[in-house]
């Protein structure tokens, strides 16, 4: 084998690996559901979750008001997963700042 094709060889082995390890990377990143912030705003989604079901069980809550809430907490939840996957998994300390007042909205009217 002469120098060029044995470069050429090396060079392409390196992208394709090197490639790979950036893409298993990324995949790894976007998933991180258990980064701190990410975790906070995704356990107050699911304890308003909660609320609202138990205020809908308890009737003290019409199931047209439960729909319109949940619908929010899935806006906010589709929000925080655009924000991580645009920081390889986590959400920054401003995004999760942003995302609290939009569940503290929320909260507000679970049990008005």
């Amino acid at each position: 084998m002469n120098r060029t094709t044995r470069t050429t060889i090396l060079i392409s082995a390196a992208l394709l690996f090197g490639g790979m390890a950036a893409s298993s990377y990324a995949d790894e990143g976007q998933f991180d559901k258990t980064h701190p912030r990410r975790e906070e705003v995704n356990n107050r989604i699911h304890n308003q979750d909660k609320r609202i079901h138990r205020e809908v069980k308890e009737g003290d809550m019409t199931k047209a008001k439960a729909a319109r809430l949940h619908r929010k907490d899935r806006h906010i939840r589709k929000e925080e997963r655009a924000m991580a996957s645009k920081h390889g998994g986590h959400i920054t300390k401003a995004e999760k700042r942003k995302l609290n007042r939009q569940e503290n909205n929320v909260s507000k009217k679970i049990g008005s």
